[in-house]
């Protein structure tokens, strides 16, 4: 039991020196920057800033790509040079909501919100949030299906109980926007909707599988899972959607659902819950023309004289 503590707090010291590097070279980047402007005058030339808080579809562990090693949506947006922008990592693999909303790591984003070493005009041009999966995969998503007695698998999801997981992700959401609005006021959150996987067991040694074990204890096959976790993730667009609605909240929606057919799933996804490099790259498109779109509509907004 002790050495599993040990383990387990060796873990947590890692991850958060791990963090910390991060921020550390976000800050010569930033700097580097400064520096350039400085020396030249040319402050059109300064790249967007973000910071993106959340799960592995932000901060991938594993290697799925021989030429790139670790990718997910962030470093695949790094890669996307249309436009440049330094994005300030805070998310990690394996967090939900409640995760990323924990107190400690709550102020841990306010100390990177607060800290004008991150940003060229005191506050980031961007959050980014990849928030909710976690809420629901893994070992507990047993506890959101019904046992299969011969109804259809769009009746397999308990409904009740899942909408009690999305109100606590609601909650988190509406905290992530309460500290957005002390400490970045006016900056605009972006999240997504995921995408619709096939519960089929595939997994890495070191991780999963996620919903596969829990359908089959219920009784449900890989097909019925699929129309299941389908309906799951449906419900949790239509809360972000709901959140996206409410103007003050300045909140925009990713829709990345359906990004991936079934004729090319062999090739975007690599497991139960992550796309390949390819797959991330795909997102990564979608993400980035839509928070570059809606952040030049904001500032053309917020320019309008009586605005």
């Amino acid at each position: 039991m002790v050495e599993g503590l040990d383990v387990f707090a060796r873990a947590k010291r890692q991850i958060e020196e791990d963090i910390e590097q991060r921020i550390h070279e976000h800050q010569e980047k930033v700097a580097t920057v400064m520096r350039a402007v400085a020396a030249t005058g040319l402050r059109s030339a300064m790249p967007y800033t973000a910071v993106a808080v959340g799960d592995s579809w932000f901060d991938y562990p594993l290697v799925n790509d021989i030429a790139l090693g670790q990718t997910d949506i962030i470093a695949q947006l790094e890669l996307m040079h249309d436009h440049e922008k330094l994005i300030l990592r805070l998310a990690h693999h394996g967090d939900a909501t409640t995760d990323m909303m924990s107190g400690p790591k709550q102020q841990r984003l306010v100390r990177a919100l607060s800290n004008p070493g991150n940003w060229f005009n005191g506050k980031p041009d961007a959050i980014f949030c990849s928030a909710g999966g976690n809420d629901v995969a893994g070992d507990q998503f047993v506890n959101f299906l019904k046992f299969n007695e011969g109804q259809p698998p769009q009746q397999g999801l308990n409904v009740s109980k899942f909408d009690r997981v999305l109100g606590v992700a609601e909650v988190n959401y509406l905290t992530l926007f309460e500290i957005r609005d002390r400490y970045a006021p006016g900056v605009r959150v972006f999240a997504h909707t995921y995408d619709f996987p096939t519960p089929d067991n595939r997994h890495p040694l070191c991780a999963g599988p996620w919903l596969y074990p829990s359908l089959k204890s219920r009784g449900w096959s890989i097909a019925d899972g699929k129309i299941i976790v389908s309906d799951a993730l449906k419900r949790f667009r239509t809360m972000l959607k709901r959140l996206e609605s409410e103007g003050s909240n300045r909140f925009s929606v990713i829709d990345t659902q359906g990004t991936f057919t079934n004729a090319v799933y062999a090739r975007d996804w690599t497991n139960e819950l992550h796309p390949t490099d390819t797959g991330f790259k795909r997102l990564a498109r979608k993400f980035d023309a839509f928070w570059i779109q809606r952040l030049q509509e904001d500032r053309a907004s917020d320019d309008e004289p009586g605005v």
